[in-house]
């Protein structure tokens, strides 16, 4: 301990006790006080808090892994929280508002965006209410940390022609049943390269996945992406039970995917092509085409109507059309 933090102390100790005992006392106090704070080992402190934060931070990420959110989540929230431990160097307990505005600041000043931000507030926020919620935490610092407003960016499907462009871009018969199965189903990256052949029913065209958190929803397509499908596997001669091999005969890899898909956006001449669009234009072709929002919900294995919206690109010139028809 600093001499100036031991004066500090031992002059605020006197203010507060002089009144209340006699002088003798109160030098009796202030030298055993002294002689205490001289040898005090503050790092074994230091170290306890320490190792009490991350306990914490363990009994949180256990929890979410009871609830069933996934691996990629959970290493997300242990990634974001430790940065702001090892960064601030204060045990959670003694956490503020304070300390996590001057971070999220201090990220902002390093080029951070404003979305990127709101998902690490969201992880902090997460994480305290937790805290507070099972009493392991006195006061909750994100009761007042306010939202970071984020610009909304206007997310666009892919037009009619960019598909069509880009089917005449595949080479072969892989990237085609890849292309349209993306598209049929909406599936994430994922739970595709996560599929064996044997999965596939093709008498009711449709496929259990996987998706977040572990949980199987049923995703169906259509006659055409069947097609592409069978004429794909007819074509393999090789024993791997996935339904999408690399050039190496092992499982293709959402890496993989990404990769061909550059080639084939490169060769289209379209832009902006990656494999989460295909779950935005396959929500907005459904709800376009009438389907109740609630069972496209369920298609995407979205718990919550307010993402499935996140997904839909509304036809300004529809929404004029219906406006006149309604109003």
């Amino acid at each position: 301990m600093s001499l100036e933090i031991k004066l500090s102390f031992i002059k605020d100790l006197e203010q507060a006790l002089s009144p209340r005992i006699t002088a003798t006392d109160l030098q009796t106090v202030l030298s055993s006080a002294s002689d205490v704070l001289q040898h005090y080992d503050f790092s074994r402190i230091l170290r306890t808090e320490t190792a009490d934060s991350l306990d914490l931070l363990d009994a949180f990420l256990s929890a979410l892994s009871v609830q069933g959110r996934s691996i990629k989540t959970i290493e997300r929230y242990r990634y974001v929280i430790g940065r702001l431990m090892d960064d601030i160097q204060t045990p959670i307990r003694s956490i503020t508002v304070y300390h996590l505005r001057g971070w999220l600041s201090k990220e902002q000043a390093r080029g951070i965006s404003d979305g990127t931000l709101e998902g690490q507030r969201e992880v902090f926020s997460s994480f305290f209410n937790w805290l507070w919620r099972e009493g392991l935490i006195e006061k909750n610092p994100v009761a007042n940390l306010g939202a970071i407003k984020v610009q909304k960016k206007v997310r666009k499907a892919y037009a009619d022609v960019e598909i069509e462009n880009l089917k005449a871009a595949c080479t072969s018969l892989r990237n085609t049943a890849i292309l349209t199965f993306l598209l049929a189903t909406g599936c994430r990256i994922s739970e595709v390269t996560g599929l064996n052949r044997d999965s596939i029913n093709f008498t009711d065209n449709e496929v259990v996945v996987l998706g977040k958190g572990n949980k199987e929803r049923t995703v169906y397509f259509d006659d055409v992406t069947s097609m592409h499908l069978k004429r794909y596997l007819d074509s393999r001669e090789d024993d791997s039970p996935a339904l999408f091999i690399g050039k190496r005969k092992n499982r293709f890899t959402p890496g993989g995917v990404r990769a061909m898909l550059n080639v084939l956006a490169a060769a289209a001449g379209v832009e902006h092509v990656h494999p989460h669009k295909f779950r935005r234009t396959l929500a907005t072709m459904l709800i376009a085409h009438g389907m109740p929002i609630q069972e496209v919900a369920s298609i995407f294995g979205h718990e919550k109507l307010d993402t499935t919206m996140k997904y839909i690109v509304l036809d300004k010139t529809s929404v004029k059309h219906d406006y006149r028809k309604y109003a």
